[in-house]
């Protein structure tokens, strides 16, 4: 039992001494660092991320499996072939080519603005969208209609009837659940995308904690298609839209500061 103990303290020993500092730099074809990019273990089962410059620093042994993933770029995989103290690798991302379709045109512009602009209005762009994600519209939740409000006859018999009341008493109330159904959805949707994307991928972005959900709401409205993507529940997409609106969200903040 004790021979058993002191192979077994030899084995921690080796198992922990043999893990080494792995660091380095992710960079695209451009050369540009490239933040928030995913590092993993395979092996283990740990991750970490890039930050702003582009570095990262992450625990391995040898002959373990280190991959490398980044939304709209090329997974790259990889194992450890060295036992030297803290090597540093120089990775570089290939970017995935976006494949644009083909624009087909169903009718000639006939030149008259009025007929042109009929023909444009009846695009169903609901459909485009939906095409352009990949994946069908989700069903909406079942809400109560707002009020409408219709102009109406009304019989001499009911009297005094004050009408501009009970247009604005309904109007009013139509208006108000409008509002409560945009705000409901807009923090439905924040909280999807915080419930699917850990806090640090944004604090390596440089987005302060307390400033994600602000963030992310603030790329719904700079990047319309980050909403769409959020919409449809995908993921990939919402991400990489939400990339391109990170550097102007973070040059406000800095300005907002000064």
């Amino acid at each position: 039992m004790k021979h058993f103990l002191i192979l077994m303290m030899i084995f921690m020993f080796g198992s922990v001494f043999s893990q080494q500092k792995i660091t380095g730099r992710i960079k695209d074809e451009n050369g540009i660092a490239l933040s928030g990019t995913t590092i993993i273990n395979i092996n283990t089962d740990t991750k970490t991320y890039s930050d702003t410059s582009g570095e990262f620093s992450i625990d391995a042994s040898k002959n373990d499996e280190l991959r490398f993933i980044r939304v709209g770029y090329e997974r790259i995989s990889g194992r450890v072939l060295t036992n030297d103290s803290n090597p540093f690798l120089l990775i570089t991302m290939i970017k995935i080519p976006e494949v644009i379709e083909e624009v087909k045109v169903s009718k000639k512009p006939t030149g008259d603005l009025e007929t042109d602009s009929r023909a444009v209005a009846k695009v169903d762009k609901g459909e485009q969208v939906r095409d352009a994600v990949g994946l069908p519209q989700p069903v909406g939740k079942m809400r109560e209609k707002p009020a409408e409000v219709k102009q109406v006859l009304i019989p001499i018999l009911l009297g005094q009837l004050n009408v501009q009341g009970v247009y604005d008493l309904i109007s009013g109330k139509a208006r108000r659940q409008k509002r409560q159904y945009k705000y409901d959805d807009l923090q439905e949707h924040i909280k999807w995308v915080r419930d699917r994307v850990d806090d640090e991928y944004f604090t390596k972005a440089g987005i302060p904690e307390n400033k994600i959900s602000e963030f992310i709401e603030f790329s719904f409205y700079e990047k319309p298609y980050v909403r769409t993507y959020v919409k449809a529940k995908n993921l990939s997409g919402v991400l990489l839209r939400m990339e391109e609106a990170i550097p102007i969200y973070l040059e406000r903040l800095k300005s907002s500061k000064q």
